[in-house]
């Protein structure tokens, strides 16, 4: 998993009843987009330390179109 500063981190629920998390990326901690990122979840507001587990996947942030 490689992410930028401003991709999508969503989070599936595991068990029943577990709600889908949605989180923006807003730091890196590897040069390379490798995990841990630092992330803001929209549903809190909290931003917090992430290690993304098999049950995670990436929304690549769109590129502003080049004019």
């Amino acid at each position: 998993m490689k992410a930028k500063v401003g991709d999508k981190l969503i989070e599936e629920g595991t068990h029943v009843g577990d709600h889908r998390r949605i989180g923006i990326i807003t730091a890196l901690r590897h040069d390379d987009g490798t995990p841990p990122y630092m992330v803001r979840w929209l549903d809190t507001g909290h931003e917090g330390l992430v290690y993304p587990g098999p049950d995670a996947h990436l929304e690549q942030s769109r590129a502003p179109d080049s004019q």
